[in-house]
Order: structure tokens, then C-alpha cells, then sequence
């Protein structure tokens, strides 16, 4: 009886030993499949290259409305500033020009009781308002960052100069253009294309409220079809409203390409800028 029970004794402790054996292994195996799959991951972002060193990224007013359609969802900011922030971290260069039409759309919202010129004066003022709310967003996130505007409003923002501009640019700074072009009449999409054909930038990053180019509006077209690629001629001879056709037009003078894609994901600004296929590409 004594012999069962030492024997039994020494069968449990060798279960459990065993058992001990086992999991022993497997904790540290998975630590290290962990720490490997860790570096791996870190050797990936290592080999990724952004495919473009200066860029110009047109963001539309209403987008940084969010789902609230009128002034400024900062979930939403948040979301671009760090998209932003991982370009900046790839040695892109960025410049932004922002719209304002989250708070004022010139001629759309002066609805014939205010003077055509004014009008589009209000809108450069709500341009200046995004602005800052991107500006501020991206200092907390520690980004090196400066405002220009094409109207003087010293007290909150820098002239723009368009040598001091690249001189930012080129330390790593983000320069966020305001007031449009700062002259009536001319669209903010307008004012992109102008400074990033004054600055040198590669390639205009179209992000909007749409995730591209239609051949017709898909709100009111169902069988209306996304386009990968088109070309400015085609932009301009089929009226499709992207862009205006100013816009186009310049773009298409300075041979500066425009993608166009929808900000509800801001990573896509990064995927971009990486050269995935996002969009459609104007050009």
C-alpha cells in the first residue's frame, strides 16, 4: 500500500512539473514571438518610403466640420493633425491650404444681400479660424508649425512670403496658408494649386468629402463610376466639379498632379503620401 501511494505521489509531481515544463515554454516562446513580430514590424516601417519629399494638401472646411456640418469637430482635427504628424515623421515636407466653408461660403451663403467682394472677404476670415484650430492641434502633438496669410493679420498669424514659406518647409516645419489666394473670386482649391506651383510642391493632395472622381454625382446617379485616373482635358471638357475649372486649368499649366480622396479616414493622407493607390489621380 505504501508502495501505490509513493508511486502515485510521484506520478502527480511529474503531472505537474510537466505541466509547469509546458507553459514555461510556451510564455517565453510567445515573449519572443512577440518581441520578433515587434521588430518586424519596426523593420517594415524602417523600409517604407514616402514617394514624395514636398506636398500640398487642399482640405475642404467641411470636412473638418466632421458629421456636425458647421464649425469644427476636433475628433476629427485630432485624427488629420496625426496623420500629419506621421508625414513629418517620414521626412515629407507638408503644406496646407484650408478651406473655409464650415463657416462661410462667399457667394453661396451671402445669398445676393452682400456685395460679391465682401462676401468672399468673410470667407478668407473663416479660412484664417481652421487655420489656427489645425495649428494648435498639431503644437500639442509637439509639430513645428507656422501660419501664413495673403491678407496682413500680423497680430495672429506671418505675411505670406513664399521664400520664407520654403525656408519653414525645409527646416521641418508644417506651413498652413490661410485667406485663400487673397483676392475675390478665386476659389481656395485655386489657391492650392497657386501655392504649391509657387513652393515647388510634387503633387497636390485633393482631401475632401468625396472619395473621388465620378463620372457623374453619385447622389444622384446610382450608376455613376468611380475613375482611377483622368486627365485634365477630360476634368475640364466634362465639367466635373472637383475642382473648378481655374483650378484645373492651373494645375494643368504647371503639370502639378492632384489626387483626390476622402478625409473620412485620415490615414489615407499617409497612404498617399506612401504611394498606395488612393482616389483618383488628376493629370
Amino acid at each position: 500500500m505504501l508502495r501505490l501511494v509513493v508511486r502515485a505521489s510521484l506520478n502527480t509531481r511529474s503531472l505537474w512539473v510537466g505541466i509547469f515544463l509546458q507553459y514555461s515554454f510556451l510564455f517565453h516562446f510567445g515573449i519572443k514571438c512577440c518581441i520578433l513580430s515587434k521588430t518586424v514590424g519596426v523593420l517594415r516601417m524602417i523600409d517604407l518610403k514616402p514617394v514624395y519629399k514636398r506636398v500640398l494638401l487642399k482640405i475642404s472646411g467641411e470636412a473638418l466640420a466632421g458629421d456636425k456640418r458647421f464649425g469644427l469637430d476636433f475628433d476629427v482635427i485630432t485624427s488629420v493633425c496625426e496623420a500629419i504628424e506621421k508625414c513629418i515623421g517620414f521626412g515629407v515636407e507638408v503644406a496646407i491650404v484650408v478651406g473655409g466653408g464650415n463657416f462661410w461660403r462667399g457667394m453661396q451663403d451671402g445669398g445676393g444681400r452682400i456685395e460679391r467682394t465682401r462676401a468672399d472677404h468673410m470667407g478668407m476670415m473663416a479660412t484664417v479660424m481652421n487655420c489656427l484650430a489645425l495649428a494648435d492641434t498639431l503644437e500639442q502633438m509637439g509639430v513645428p508649425v507656422r501660419v501664413q496669410t495673403a491678407l496682413a493679420i500680423t497680430a495672429v498669424a506671418e505675411p505670406y512670403i513664399r521664400l520664407r514659406a520654403d525656408r519653414h518647409l525645409r527646416n521641418g516645419r508644417v506651413v498652413i496658408f490661410g485667406c485663400g489666394t487673397g483676392s475675390p473670386y478665386f476659389s481656395t482649391d485655386t489657391a492650392a494649386v497657386l501655392r504649391a506651383a509657387e513652393i515647388g510642391a510634387e503633387v497636390i493632395l485633393l482631401a475632401k468629402n468625396v472619395d473621388g472622381v465620378y463620372t457623374a454625382d453619385p447622389k444622384l446617379d446610382p450608376n455613376a463610376k468611380k475613375l482611377d485616373t483622368i486627365s485634365y482635358v477630360d476634368m475640364l471638357s466634362q465639367r466635373l466639379s472637383v475642382m473648378d475649372s481655374t483650378a484645373t486649368s492651373l494645375s494643368m499649366d504647371n503639370e502639378i498632379p492632384v489626387i483626390l480622396f476622402a478625409l473620412h479616414d485620415p490615414e489615407n493622407i499617409v497612404r498617399v503620401v506612401m504611394g498606395e493607390a488612393i482616389g483618383t489621380r488628376v493629370g
